[in-house]
């Protein structure tokens, strides 16, 4: 293990813990210090407005400048903050002349019941850092920048918030960089198991873990699925290494498969390590393959006895792609010549695996059982609520309504018009009847849908008390139509509201 990192001894990190909490070094406080702007751009890795706002000579604004800025302090001033002593002993600081250095950012963060944690990563990678991620052999610690830790991200809080949180048994944190993941796990599940192929970063989530005073994680060092052999589990999450590159040059984020063999065999195997009814949620890039339907082609991916919610967020054309990636390695800072010849390295290896784009999104699979499994592929760049754990739950609750209810079951079922869905009525000003009407949610996944004034009503009236079929019949007298036309053809669309989380089964 580098001598650059801190050692992890619990007891010390609580008292490391205890003054950052008595300094106000937490989320909340650093947004009070900062201000929005400031705290707004360090996010961009702009360090000017948090420098202007930390001139002072306070605890909190020492521990910026140290764990956030990357500045030295000196000593006294640390010493009113931490106990530096310890601190230099345990290896979170150095001596600087007569300062002192951090040798990891530190970042507060905010737990999803208003915890103060914090997470540990390289010097420079932090979302919030110095620099960002400096170009050469080296990262700003001077770790060969192929093992180098992230800290927190948009990806990682993108997953912390699509997670469903159901209280379980056992989870596992495949990949786990800093930990953020895990650190999530410990507030519902009775075990946690973390691996990474890199021992930097389990040895850096362990300092996550224990500087936040969570539970203890099983941490396990390899590649995929292997350090947990045959183990089960009830939720498995991942931010894979998923960037589609030629090589393997930056672990933290290049897999080291062609193409996306590295996300399409972590779907794959996935089922045989999950517990009946478990969850299995990862984000992926996926290459759009020339000639190929790119919801068919992972559809192809989903293993046999698990449904399925594939979400398309974003697309890029190989050309962005490939410039975002080589930002992100430094290479921009190279000569010309080199970043030409990267550049064409990607472009290439892209040709050859007839790629013309790359999709970004995330994959939940449940393992249902069913032999009629609903694999859902879709498109969806559009704004949602986050966190949405509790909508990928009942996304797979209402398929199992949907798949165990017939069309006379349906009709016989009694619905509830979800939370803030609003209706939109689109025509020409002035217009006797609306051209469409839209239904529209404000929470979840924000979908809108066009219906006809049938469905508009049935929807609205959806309080639980009535069935379907009840409320067909009194819809059909009202316009005059015949009851059992309107039942027989009115289903499907009953299927679609049901399905897109319009309606939800009242009492199942």
């Amino acid at each position: 293990m580098s001598t650059l990192l801190p050692a992890a001894d619990r007891a010390r990190s609580s008292r490391l813990r205890d003054a950052l909490l008595a300094a106000a070094f937490t989320a909340d406080g650093l947004l009070d210090l900062l201000g929005a702007p400031a705290y707004a751009a360090l996010a961009r890795s702009e360090t000017v407005p948090a420098l202007r706002a930390t001139r002072g000579d306070g605890p909190l604004e020492t521990l910026v400048r140290l764990f956030l800025l990357q500045m030295p302090a000196p000593y006294a001033r640390a010493a009113a903050a931490l106990p530096v002593d310890e601190c230099l002993a345990g290896g979170w600081l150095v001596r600087d002349g007569d300062a002192v250095r951090a040798t990891v950012d530190v970042r507060p963060y905010g737990g999803p019941d208003g915890q103060d944690w914090w997470i540990v990563s390289d010097l420079g990678c932090a979302v919030g850092g110095a620099g960002g991620i400096a170009g050469g052999g080296t990262g700003p610690s001077g770790v060969d920048r192929a093992q180098l830790v992230l800290g927190v991200g948009g990806a990682s809080t993108t997953l912390a918030g699509i997670t469903v949180r159901t209280p379980v048994a056992s989870v596992l944190d495949l990949g786990t960089g800093s930990g953020i993941q895990a650190l999530h796990a410990t507030q519902h599940a009775t075990r946690v198991t973390a691996t990474d192929l890199n021992p930097r970063a389990l040895h850096i989530a362990r300092l996550t873990l224990e500087l936040s005073g969570v539970a203890e994680a099983d941490l396990r060092e390899g590649s995929l699925f292997e350090p947990v052999a045959d183990d089960t589990f009830d939720l498995i999450v991942s931010n894979p290494p998923f960037v589609i590159s030629p090589g393997a040059r930056l672990t933290y984020r290049d897999g080291g498969m062609g193409g996306d063999d590295l996300c399409r065999t972590l779907v794959q195997q996935s089922a045989d390590r999950l517990n009946d009814g478990g969850h299995c949620q990862l984000l992926a890039n996926w290459q759009h393959v020339e000639g190929e339907d790119w919801r068919e082609r992972l559809s192809s991916w989903v293993p046999r006895g698990c449904d399925a919610w594939i979400v398309q967020r974003e697309v890029q054309d190989v050309a962005q792609y490939a410039e975002l990636w080589l930002r992100d390695a430094g290479d921009h800072r190279a000569g010309p010549a080199e970043y030409a010849a990267r550049y064409d390295a990607w472009l290439d290896e892209f040709e050859a695996r007839r790629t013309k784009g790359i999709g970004f999104g995330w994959i939940t699979l449940r393992k249902s059982g069913s032999d009629r499994p609903s694999v859902v592929a879709e498109e969806w760049p559009h704004p949602v609520e986050q966190p949405l754990g509790p909508t990928v739950r009942a996304h797979f609750e209402r398929q199992d309504f949907l798949r165990t209810h017939d069309d006379a079951a349906l009709l016989a079922s009694r619905f509830v018009l979800a939370d803030e869905v609003v209706q939109e009525q689109v025509g020409l000003p002035g217009a006797e009847d609306p051209e469409h009407v839209v239904l529209r949610q404000n929470r979840g996944m924000r979908r809108a849908t066009k219906v006809d004034t049938v469905g508009a009503g049935f929807a609205g009236v959806c309080d639980g008390s009535l069935t379907a079929g009840r409320i067909l019949d009194a819809i059909a007298q009202l316009v005059g139509e015949d009851p059992v036309l309107l039942r027989d053809r009115t289903p499907e669309a009953i299927r679609m509201l049901v399905e897109q989380g319009f309606l939800t089964p009242a009492g199942e």
